[in-house]
């Protein structure tokens, strides 16, 4: 764990020097904060209730943070190559493993930290309206569970690209295409089409976070997702080590 721990300082400073990582943050912040305005104050005559306003808002963060996940990862283990540093990761004694944990643990507690900057306009809610602690606690365990996911994807396209350009298409390719599983359900039927669905990275397994509603099952779908994906990406940097 020593050097897992090693890897995670080093990708934290580099994340911290980096202003692509604080210019990807700035921009998630506001657009979160825009639509958190939008839904607070939309609507004005509509009467809604607070769980309502707080699952709209946690619909929008959720895919902020997904864009965020892409963007911070993107540049994980494509940056190494494009400066000549991976030769230096593959002659060390390090494990590919140690190497692709320790970068994973950076980005999603950078992910974290980001997230957690938000946490002031569901406490606005809790505070003006009627929603529960419980409620904003499951809604942010989606969140972050849903960002580490995205990570995880985005540092096996980091794995697979020579440049951070091409990392973020292929992570963005392969987000969309888990993201839309259920339009694929909707020519099929069951029991493919419930199986499509649940596949989904986003359409039913956000929707109980949002909502409050803490089910196993949604946590164990997004931990396998970052285990494989993660898997996929150690299996990578091993194939590279050995050309």
């Amino acid at each position: 764990m020593s050097t897992v721990w090693l890897i995670t300082k080093r990708e934290l400073s580099a994340l911290f020097r980096s202003p692509i990582g604080y210019a990807a943050a700035a921009a998630a912040l506001l657009i979160d904060g825009i639509w958190f305005i939008a839904k607070a104050l939309g609507d004005a005559g509509a009467k809604r209730l607070s769980a309502q306003v707080l699952a709209e808002f946690f619909n929008g963060v959720s895919g902020v943070t997904m864009i965020l996940g892409i963007a911070l990862s993107m540049r994980l283990i494509a940056h190494e190559h494009e400066h000549g540093t991976l030769i230096l990761l593959k002659t060390s004694p390090i494990s590919d493993r140690a190497v692709v944990l320790g970068k994973f643990v950076a980005v999603t507690l950078v992910l974290t930290l980001i997230t957690a900057l938000t946490a002031y306009m569901p406490a606005l809610i809790f505070v003006n309206g009627r929603v529960s602690v419980g409620h904003i606690a499951v809604g942010y365990t989606g969140i972050l569970l849903l960002g580490a996911s995205a990570c995880a994807i985005g540092l096996f396209a980091s794995a697979l690209a020579k440049t951070q350009v091409v990392a973020a298409i292929l992570g963005g390719v392969t987000l969309a295409v888990m993201l839309l599983w259920w339009l694929l359900a909707k020519l099929t039927e069951p029991p493919i089409s419930d199986f499509l669905e649940g596949m989904a990275l986003h359409h039913l397994r956000m929707r109980d976070f949002m909502t409050g509603v803490l089910r196993l099952e949604n946590v164990v779908f997004y931990v396998v997702i970052c285990f494989l994906f993660l898997m996929a990406a150690t299996k990578t940097l091993e194939a590279r080590r050995w050309r």
